[in-house]
């Protein structure tokens, strides 16, 4: 995947420091297609490109804390993309026709990205980059290199080592493509993609006209507490304390970081309700602990190979299937040769006993 760099500007952003020194940029050059093919920053950049379009990104990711995320801009209802004021950044730099003018473009995207909150100092790249076997229209690259502390490069027997101020680093670079290219000879001009591997979302607020799509937990929080909302309507009359208590109660518990079991809907309710969002997502996820014991599945094996249950005042989880595959590292569990269940249960229900046992005992021992 060979691009052709046609202009990229080079700036330094500063971050606002402990003295209040307001964040700000430094434009250092900007290079055309010839500029940029003799200049250090090929080597430098040399294969990003290709793995910037190359990188994996799910429209809904697994967690909300993905490193890459799909972005989509934003329009009025019945407006079109050009009413969008990021897009129409992203299309000013794709129809700059000289140099002067793309440092013009990618200054002003220097300056809205440098008043972003709590940015951070570094390099700030901004690239058009053209695809010549598939595209006549380039793509947009901006990406961020964040300084890397005590850097240091051996110089001479005298010195040793000179310490290197601003130095960049490829490794934990940041990025922004326009537009998204889903599959290799197509593209989404809605959709731009975004990859930053930290917690800080520089992007996120540099980007305020783009909306990014929901990821699995949060599309499974929507329907489930739809689900819970239409359980509470048909169960609770309107308007009664009943259904004010419970919807209280559910609301405590669906902000709760650590949920615990509910004990409000049957088994088949359970399914029922799970079916419904397997059908639309056959990937949703189940995690849960019992205790320290953690147990991750897909949330379709509930009901089929994953059964919660109680056994007196202890809950068991069944877990059934095929086969069992061990990780590296040989364990004493890899040569058992399992129990019958019934058995199993037998000894679950002894402990239980002997634990009732022992507490009494303890009990009825004298104070002194």
């Amino acid at each position: 995947m060979d691009f052709t760099v046609q202009y990229l500007s080079f700036f330094v952003v500063r971050g606002a420091d402990e003295n209040e020194t307001a964040a700000g940029y430094k434009h250092y050059q900007t290079l055309d297609e010839a500029g940029y093919l003799s200049s250090a920053l090929k080597d430098f950049l040399d294969g990003e490109f290709a793995r910037i379009v190359k990188r994996k990104v799910d429209r809904n990711p697994k967690n909300e804390q993905a490193p890459t995320k799909i972005g989509r801009f934003i329009v009025e209802s019945g407006y079109e993309l050009e009413s969008n004021p990021n897009y129409n950044l992203f299309a000013r730099l794709q129809e700059a026709t000289t140099k002067e003018d793309f440092r013009c473009q990618s200054e002003e995207l220097a300056r809205a990205y440098a008043n972003t909150s709590a940015v951070r100092g570094g390099a700030l790249i901004v690239a058009r980059a053209k695809l010549d076997k598939y595209f006549d229209k380039a793509f947009i690259f901006i990406m961020k290199c964040d300084f890397e502390p005590k850097i240091a490069t051996i110089t001479d027997e005298s010195s040793l080592i000179s310490q290197v101020e601003m130095a960049i680093s490829a490794k934990n670079m940041k990025s922004i493509q326009y537009p998204h290219m889903p599959e290799e000879g197509m593209v989404e001009e809605w959709e731009l993609k975004i990859h930053q591997a930290s917690h800080a979302r520089y992007f996120e607020d540099f980007l305020k006209f783009v909306q990014y799509e929901k990821s699995l937990p949060e599309i499974m929080n929507t329907q489930v507490m739809g689900l819970v909302q239409q359980y509470i309507e048909m169960t609770y009359e309107a308007e009664s304390e009943e259904r004010r208590q419970e919807e209280e109660a559910i609301e405590l518990w669906a902000a709760s970081e650590k949920r615990e079991l509910q004990k409000k809907w049957s088994s088949e309710q359970v399914i029922e309700a799970a079916a419904a969002l397997v059908e639309q997502r056959p990937d949703l996820e189940m995690k849960l602990k019992l205790d320290h014991i953690a147990i991750k599945a897909l949330l379709a094996d509930f009901g089929e190979n994953i059964h919660i249950a109680r056994l007196g005042e202890r809950y068991v989880v069944l877990i059934e299937g095929n086969t069992f595959q061990f990780e590296k590292g040989v364990s004493p569990v890899e040569l058992l040769r399992p129990d019958e269940l019934e058995d199993v249960l037998a000894r679950i229900r002894q402990k239980q006993t002997r634990g009732m046992e022992d507490a009494i005992a303890e009990d009825d021992k004298p104070p002194f």
